[in-house]
């Protein structure tokens, strides 16, 4: 039995634990790993007291907190169902049960699919959500980045300088996200945009071999010869074991809050990207978790 369990140990989780550290609250860190998507982030120019680093970078910097506090995260684990019995709340994880007086949850979220002929089937074989994770497996290879907003560019802009060729394919008239990420993107001499492009199928039998996309321009099916295949297309909350019933989830399965990081239900707090808060981002998510944490603080006053 804890004060607090925390779900996630990325930016979010990690924060949260901190500031509990620090106010001695008992509380225990559950997650799959330490990281989750964050670990995944390609090139990092926005976070306050880092210059340029990346996301393994950032989370090793994390993890280095976490072992400062002597703060040990349960690894491993995800939670695949939660329950609320008077003022106790029950987590279940595929191999324990832990129980709570409350809840933070910063799950953050995952990469969405595209839900194609051959993506499914060839996902690792040359079908990759992870440009920081794979791509530098396509050294002088050609490779299609598909999406059109700051994950799709820094996605074509790491992999400039690992693959022979670059097709960034958008769906949209134009690249969107942050300018200078744009411009960067568009000044690689081995990178061909592809606008109003619609991907429709990824070839491949026992690895990827090529893409149809519909050229929307001309109405015509259109075929590229490519080694490999990244997917940034956006991402979709880690919400699936939060009670339907509970309506605290919106039209996207994010969990909706207020200012103090609550939900409608007493002891039920949630931060980072996995909340209905605008404007993913790691440094929005560290804030979330300190506001998190310390309204978690205050709750558990109020039940003394």
């Amino acid at each position: 039995m804890k004060q607090v369990i925390i779900l996630g140990a990325s930016a979010a989780g990690i924060s949260a634990g901190i500031y509990l550290k620090r106010a001695e609250i008992d509380f225990l860190i559950i997650s799959k790993d330490i990281g989750g998507e964050m670990l995944t982030s390609g090139i990092i120019e926005n976070y306050p007291g880092c210059e340029v680093t990346n996301g393994f970078e950032l989370t090793k910097k994390f993890e280095a907190n976490l072992k400062y506090y002597s703060i040990e995260p349960i690894l491993d684990e995800e939670a695949i169902k939660i329950e609320k019995n008077d003022k106790i709340f029950t987590v279940f994880t595929q191999k324990n049960t832990y129980q709570s007086n409350s809840l933070i949850i910063a799950t953050g979220s995952k990469p969405k699919t595209l839900n194609i002929p051959g993506e499914k089937e060839l996902k690792n074989k040359g079908v990759s959500y992870c440009t920081v994770c794979d791509g530098p497996l396509f050294k002088n290879k050609v490779v299609a980045v598909i999406g059109g907003g700051n994950s799709a560019n820094e996605a074509g802009i790491m992999l400039s300088e690992i693959a022979k060729k670059v097709y960034v394919i958008t769906k949209n008239e134009f690249m969107k996200g942050d300018k200078v990420l744009i411009q960067k993107l568009l000044s690689k001499e081995n990178v061909e945009l592809i606008t109003l492009g619609l991907t429709q199928e990824i070839i491949g039998k026992e690895k990827v071999e090529g893409i149809k996309f519909l050229d929307k321009k001309e109405n015509v099916i259109k075929e590229l010869v490519v080694d490999g295949v990244f997917i940034h297309i956006g991402m979709k909350p880690n919400s699936e074991f939060i009670p339907k019933e509970w309506n605290i989830l919106n039209e996207y399965n994010e969990i909706i809050v207020d200012k103090f990081m609550q939900t409608s239900i007493p002891g039920f707090f949630a931060a980072g990207d996995v909340t209905d808060i605008p404007f993913k981002q790691i440094g929005i998510a560290v804030g979330q978790g300190i506001t998190a944490a310390l309204s978690v603080i205050k709750y558990l006053r109020s039940l003394e």
